[in-house]
């Protein structure tokens, strides 16, 4: 039986698949630091408008190593892991990056038992196991990247982006369970735009901070991105950890791989092999494996 905390994770994987594929296609005309800042200020305004609507307090009474906890938290989650994320999918395509972010899951059940001692059913490990490596299958001997070197180093991205960003959602889980849910989105988001936009202007890169307002002609593919991946796939995302365990959460969100490797074939006509078919019935075997784990 799918527990509201399985339903969000599923909800995340499903928004942030289509905003993957609309990032691919954004990235063939914005660099990956530019495109990070934009869709950080589009979901920031997202987070905003719910906020007032729901009337949540705007300062909460937290404790000085709470906040602190939460800015390097929004550090790490989102300015360095989202960009290390949009230079791998640069290299690599949607459906291949898709396949390499099977480092997620296992990052995130390792991080959580690291944290809070929290181990996982026998079905759960036997679905994990399952979904990761039929996301691995489709990296084997690929002829989609003719630099092999795109191919490690676009690997080696998308892994770490994985392990901070899981290491940046779980040190604050406690702040989540117990605070709202839009305002700790909010925070970390606009934390991690600011402190974006100073590195850039510490480095004299302007463009980083102006150049996806500039671009209009790349705001159909960039506005709806934003605000189905930063803003409602990070809503969902946050959800599923403030109601389920760790590493179940981030096996239901793996299956955003099964998402975006069928996107990526219907809209970017990526190639669909056998092995990413194979890959793909794995994966989903293993998420049903993990909910039977329930």
């Amino acid at each position: 039986m799918l527990s509201p905390g399985d339903l969000y994770a599923i909800g995340a994987g499903f928004f942030w698949s289509f905003s993957v594929i609309l990032m691919r296609i954004s990235g063939f005309t914005i660099p990956p630091l530019p495109l990070t800042f934009f869709k950080s200020f589009v979901a920031i305004i997202g987070f905003v408008v719910v906020l007032l609507c729901v009337g949540d307090p705007l300062f909460p009474a937290y404790d000085g190593m709470t906040w602190l906890r939460l800015v390097v938290s929004a550090v790490l989650g989102i300015s360095i892991a989202d960009t290390l994320f949009a230079a791998a999918l640069n290299r690599l395509g949607a459906s291949l990056q898709a396949l390499a972010d099977c480092i997620y899951a296992p990052s995130v059940a390792f991080v959580g038992f690291l944290l809070f001692g929290e181990g996982m059913t026998a079905w759960e490990l036997i679905g994990g196991a399952l979904v990761i490596s039929g996301v691995f299958v489709g990296l084997v001997k690929t002829k989609e990247i003719d630099d092999p070197r795109d191919l490690l180093v676009g690997t080696l991205l998308a892994a770490g982006s994985h392990v901070i960003m899981a290491l940046g959602i779980l040190m604050v889980r406690d702040v989540i369970r117990e605070g709202s849910l839009v305002w700790i989105a909010a925070f970390r988001f606009i934390v991690a735009t600011a402190a974006l936009g100073l590195f850039a202007l510490a480095r004299g890169q302007k463009d980083v901070i102006t150049m996806g307002f500039v671009r209009r002609d790349t705001w159909k593919h960039t506005i709806p991105m934003a605000l189905l991946g930063p803003f409602l796939a990070t809503l969902f995302w946050i959800a599923g950890f403030k109601y389920e365990t760790p590493g179940r959460v981030a096996i239901y969100n793996q299956m955003s791989t099964v998402f975006i490797i069928l996107l990526a074939w219907l809209v970017l006509k990526e190639r669909m092999t056998t092995r990413k078919l194979t890959g793909v019935a794995l994966a989903i075997a293993g998420a049903l494996l993990v909910a039977r784990g329930g």
